[in-house]
């Protein structure tokens, strides 16, 4: 079987060329998805005769008039399956949706269609984009390509693994917490949030609205860059989609760091950090000194507290969303004699346990009584993160420190959810202040990936990727694949 070409600028130049077709594209994808996923259950449903018809109508665009072509006119891709594509199943990972087929298409899926690009399947979550491990999906965990015994991160697990095995060269995923960055740290490939308000949530299943990102993984941060734009800039359907003009990332991914001032908060270096990881990422920050940038340690003192305002924010906002979800209107639906009992039986069947878990704890923050107490406080306080990261933009040009705590762990590891939860303290701050980061990889920890993640001011995502582009292009880290999976399909 072969792979070739992997990245998304390969795949973009061989259709070009006229050396491989789109049809041929496809039946590739096909046909790793047939024999690894097995293995990794990174999708959740295929796109079937829509990717045929997409793929067909590539080729005769590309026949006809190739330098006309959409640009991505032709290449697979996958998407995170809270992402909408009308009449496709969307389940986001849950039973309740089980069935539910979407009359609409998310904004930023629409963008990808009209570039050209083929969707295979949608990829497999965290039930409703909650959780860290990607086991709380109903439909079976996810299983990390480079290790079948460990988790791929969360919640976009799927995503990552799909690009990580050669699937797909470019999947789309969402980052609530660290959704994108942290899997795509745990499967050694480049995942990007950009800066909220820059991709349109229209058409994406909510989790928390305040936090909630799309953003894309792929191999390469080039093959990133060129995902975000197709997919950024404002949408009149997203009431918080951003005016502003979005910078062209591909234009100055080149110009490298020398002359830059790189920020290194000692917080993210504490305790739980695991040593491995801890020198690799040291390792790439001697490699951006090497490069001629400048690397000054800087302080966000308010990065303890992240974590505790984030899952008060996040589960307060996700209690609202949820509500819908009634046996009503959408996917499973449980009938009892009431419409009380209706409700009570379709959610207690349709929900798993972490998002019951934290549809609760939401529920209580803003309960009457202790609205001031938990949930003011914490916006409080995620002000407060905000203005620490500006202040130190103001010193510093780019954020550099680890994606996660850890490497890719064993399934079944952290049975406590506050442990789980520890494991976003890198991550969730970048998402209460609505920042743009990219994960890149930068080592490997016991045969395992580890990433550096590169944090930019509001809407200079371009900054952040030739920030990651620079560190790619100097090391050999991206280029490594994971075995495990393919001697497993073997």
């Amino acid at each position: 079987m072969s792979a070739a070409p992997e990245t998304l600028a390969g795949c973009v130049a061989a259709l070009r060329a006229g050396t491989v077709s789109a049809a041929e594209l496809l039946e590739r994808s096909r046909a790793r998805i047939a024999a690894l996923d097995p293995q990794v259950n990174a999708f959740l449903g295929r796109t079937g005769e829509l990717a045929d018809r997409a793929a067909a109508a590539a080729d005769r665009l590309l026949a006809e008039d190739p330098a006309s072509a959409p640009p991505l006119c032709g290449v697979p891709v996958a998407l995170k399956d809270v992402l909408c594509l009308e009449g496709a199943e969307t389940t986001a990972g849950s039973r309740i949706l089980g069935g539910f087929r979407p009359p609409y298409t998310a904004t930023a899926v629409q963008r990808l269609l009209d570039a050209g690009a083929v969707v295979v399947g949608k990829t497999n979550c965290d039930e409703f984009a909650m959780g860290s491990s990607n086991e709380n999906s109903a439909y079976g965990p996810v299983r990390n390509p480079w290790d079948l015994g460990r988790v791929p991160g969360g919640s976009s697990g799927g995503s990552a693994a799909a690009v990580a095995a050669r699937m797909v060269p470019l999947s789309l995923g969402t980052d609530t917490g660290g959704s994108i960055r942290q899997p795509a740290a745990l499967c050694g490939v480049v995942g990007f949030k950009p800066t909220y308000g820059r991709v349109s949530r229209y058409g994406l299943i909510a989790f928390a609205s305040s936090l909630d990102q799309v953003g894309p993984l792929a191999l390469t941060v080039e093959d990133a860059a060129l995902g975000y734009l197709l997919i950024a800039g404002h949408d009149p359907a997203d009431g918080t989609s951003s005016r502003s003009a979005v910078e062209d990332p591909l234009t100055g991914l080149g110009e490298g760091v020398e002359g830059l001032r790189l920020g290194v908060p000692r917080e993210y270096f504490g305790v739980g950090l695991d040593p491995g990881v801890r020198a690799a990422v040291e390792r790439a920050l001697e490699v951006l000194r090497g490069l001629g940038a400048t690397l000054e340690e800087v302080s966000l003192p308010s990065t303890d507290a992240a974590l505790s305002t984030y899952y008060i924010i996040a589960p307060a906002e996700a209690s609202s969303n949820l509500a819908r979800y009634d046996g009503i209107r959408f996917g499973l639906r449980e009938d009892r004699g009431s419409l009380l009992q209706t409700y009570l039986s379709t959610r207690d069947a349709g929900f798993g346990p972490e998002v019951k878990r934290r549809i609760m704890l939401g529920t209580y923050a803003l309960s009457s009584g202790y609205y001031d107490a938990y949930y003011r406080k914490a916006q409080k306080v995620r002000t407060l993160i905000s203005e620490e990261f500006s202040h130190v933009f103001e010193r510093v040009d780019a954020i550099v420190c680890p994606t996660s705590p850890v490497t890719a762990f064993p399934l079944g590891t952290h049975s406590d959810p506050l442990s789980m939860y520890l494991l976003d303290v890198l991550t969730v701050p970048v998402n209460l202040a609505g920042l743009p980061g990219v994960s890149v990889p930068c080592g490997m920890v016991g045969g395992l990936p580890a990433g550096l993640q590169v944090v930019a001011p509001r809407f200079m995502d371009a900054r952040a990727l030739r920030i990651a582009h620079a560190y790619e292009q100097a090391t050999e880290w991206h280029t490594l694949q994971p075995g495990g999976v393919e001697a497993a399909a073997t």
